[in-house]
């Protein structure tokens, strides 16, 4: 049984509660906010967990083993790093830190502390990722060529990250685990129309072999769209999101260049259009994997999918896409 603390009961910490506290050998033991109003609502929902308003609380507790953060990205680091002094696990809502030598220093006294240290990038464990993640280890689609998202809609505004911490790290996790691969160079530019904090952005990231990502952030946009689109040299994936069932479609459809060896200034290019598949996806809720996977790792003493490294890379690739944007677009090798 592995008995579990909450750090944060705002807007992500009732989905984490409602799923570990479903989860085979485990126990939520006590959850940790600030208001009142918001710890009324555990004891509603959850009589037997305990609450508090001071984390210390969590963290000299003895029968708590791990720790689950949802808190602000600025309070992360020194309320992970308080944990793992106190010999707990911890999983961050993501972004994991505000900075990659706080990730880098968490990554270090997890490993010296001998504790799992997780990150929740919810959308590796979705049933679409997933089954994307099969898609491009198979080599199903070729060469990979590109990866573009958008993920706008209108707010929620952030009081205190730009568009790109709040929506970006979603892309990047997908980006990272499908890719593969490591990126050369960011830049990114975007506006802020009230206040100092941007609230539209445009990321591009530059992979070796001519693999190129760029990503459209956006607080101000009259719709919700969450589209992602891969390109390779054999087939074509679009994953929209906000489908409720065919949310990946597979397209045999892609473009044949042929060079005229007689003539080197006549290029033909040839448009091949094949059949479209919508694949049936896992409908398992996501973070129904994710709190098991935190426990798993655990009673396992093992890895999760997505550790500390990976929520690195992730910070990584925000530090610089934010030190470009203020840099009005200059590009920051990696």
């Amino acid at each position: 049984m592995v008995n579990l603390g909450f750090i944060g009961y705002g807007y992500w910490g009732p989905n984490l509660v409602r799923n570990f506290y479903a989860t085979k050998d485990t126990k939520v033991v006590k959850v940790c906010d600030l208001r009142k109003e918001r710890l009324n609502l555990v004891e509603t929902s959850y009589p037997s967990v305990k609450t508090a308003t001071d984390y210390k609380d969590l963290m000299k507790d003895p029968q708590i083993d791990a720790i689950v953060i949802s808190t602000p990205v600025s309070t992360h680091f020194p309320l992970a790093k308080e944990a793992f002094e106190n010999g707990k696990h911890v999983m961050l809502e993501k972004p994991m830190t505000a900075t990659v030598e706080e990730s880098e220093k968490l990554i270090e006294l997890a490993e010296k502390k001998k504790k799992i240290l997780m990150v929740d990038h919810t959308f590796l464990y979705t049933g679409a990722v997933r089954k994307m993640k099969q898609l491009v280890e198979s080599g199903e689609l070729g060469d990979l060529y590109y990866f573009d998202s958008v993920r706008v809609n209108l707010g929620l505004f952030q009081h205190d990250v730009n568009v790109i911490w709040d929506l970006a790290p979603h892309d990047f996790s997908i980006m990272d685990y499908l890719l593969q691969k490591e990126p050369q160079m960011v830049s990114a530019t975007g506006v802020s129309h009230f206040g100092d904090l941007e609230n539209i952005a445009y990321v591009t990231v530059q992979y070796p072999n001519n693999l190129i990502a760029h990503i459209h952030v956006n607080w101000l946009a009259p719709v919700k769209l969450r589209t992602t689109l891969i390109g390779g040299s054999k087939k074509m994936i679009v994953y929209d999101d906000n489908e409720p069932s065919e949310k990946i479609k597979i397209y045999d459809r892609g473009v044949t260049y042929v060079e005229n060896a007689e003539d080197v200034y006549q290029i033909l290019v040839q448009y091949r259009t094949g059949d479209m598949l919508a694949p049936k996806l896992d409908s398992a809720e996501a973070l129904k994997l994710v709190s098991k996977e935190f426990v798993d790792s655990i009673t396992q003493n093992r890895k999760p999918l997505t550790d500390g490294e990976k929520g690195l890379r992730v910070v990584r690739l925000l530090e610089s896409a934010n030190q470009s944007l203020k840099q009005k677009g200059k590009v920051i090798n990696l």
